[in-house]
Parts: structure tokens; C-alpha cells; sequence
């Protein structure tokens, strides 16, 4: 079964709150976003990489967080437990995924694909939207559903916005709340 229809498949059988959309193919964060009508801070940007546990081992991870942020991949391989992170190629993410660099939602069906999750993501906003499998589609569904579906490993994966990397202590005074980017209503 491809991704896009198993994914629709896991929804359903879990009664998530989410919607289907339709557009032009598009991959990249900030055009995907602009075709749907989706704030960037909302996309969930999902990285296959590969990290170094040892020197005869190494961990897939899918690193998941908000596609208006950039991934820290020293991060990334603490929080898999390794030494050294850095992006799969082409052809072992979509081994691993079964989608195209662009499409792959933030889900794992791969035992061999170990899934982290920015906490920050499950702050941000109500819903998030992600790539359905295709560059062609997206689903829009409730965070808190994506959460309770996808059931991640959550650590920090993000370089923080005072350019400090996420493994970095604050420096004191230094406050790292993230904006209210939640709708006013």
C-alpha cells in the first residue's frame, strides 16, 4: 500500500481530525505553504537521516519539526543516542520512507526508521500540515491527534532562534519562549 493511502488509513481507523488538500506539486517549505494557504510555522518538516552510534553502527531517524526552523544535526544524534548526524541520501530515504524528498509526512511505518519529534511543534500551533506521501497532496490535521497517533520520541532537534544550538544551556537572563503564533480568535 502506498504511503498516501496508508497514512489516509491510520486516520481514519483512529478517528483523527484532519483534512485532505489538493494542489500543484510542490516540495520545498515555503512554496508548499503558499500553495496550500498554511502558515510556514505550521508545516511539520520531516528529515531522513542517518546517525553514527558506533563505529560499526549506525540509527535511521526521522527528524520531525516546524518547517519555518532549521535542523541541528548534532542534536538530532544525541537525541538518537549516537555521535554524529547527518542527512540519508536519496535513494535510503526513500528505502526507508517510501516517498520522494519532499513528500515524506512525519510519520514512521518502518520499524528500521526511528522517529523524533521537536517538542516545539506541538506548541506552535492547533494543526499542523505535512506532505500526504505526494507532492501533490497535504493533510491538515489536529496536533494533538498527530501527537497521540505518531506517538514520537520528543527531543530538541532545533538550532534555537539566538543562533545557540538546542544541546546549548541558556545563557542567563536569555529567554526562549516561543512566540504565540496561535490565531487570535
Amino acid at each position: 500500500m502506498h504511503v498516501y493511502d496508508r497514512l489516509q488509513a491510520l486516520l481514519n481507523e483512529h478517528r483523527a481530525r484532519y483534512r485532505l488538500i489538493s494542489h500543484p506539486a510542490a516540495g520545498r517549505s515555503v512554496e508548499v505553504a503558499a500553495v496550500r494557504g498554511t502558515a510556514v510555522s505550521q508545516g511539520a518538516k520531516a528529515l531522513v537521516c542517518r546517525v553514527k552510534i558506533s563505529s560499526n553502527q549506525r540509527r535511521n531517524v526521522l527528524a520531525v519539526f516546524p518547517a519555518d526552523q532549521q535542523a541541528d544535526l548534532d542534536a538530532i544524534a544525541r537525541a538518537a543516542g549516537g555521535k554524529k548526524a547527518s542527512l540519508a541520501s536519496q535513494d535510503l530515504a526513500r528505502e526507508l520512507t517510501g516517498c520522494e524528498i519532499g513528500a515524506i509526512p512525519p510519520f514512521s511505518f518502518n520499524p528500521d526508521l526511528h522517529l523524533l519529534v521537536d517538542p516545539s511543534l506541538r506548541l506552535r500551533h492547533d494543526e499542523i500540515v505535512f506532505n500526504a506521501g505526494r507532492l501533490d497532496a497535504s493533510i491538515l490535521m489536529a496536533t494533538a491527534d498527530y501527537f497521540r497517533l505518531a506517538a514520537p520520541q520528543e527531543a530538541p532537534l532545533i538550532k534555537r532562534q539566538d543562533g545557540a544550538r538546542a544541546s546549548q544551556p541558556a545563557q542567563e537572563g536569555a529567554s526562549h519562549e516561543l512566540p504565540n503564533e496561535r490565531p487570535s480568535e
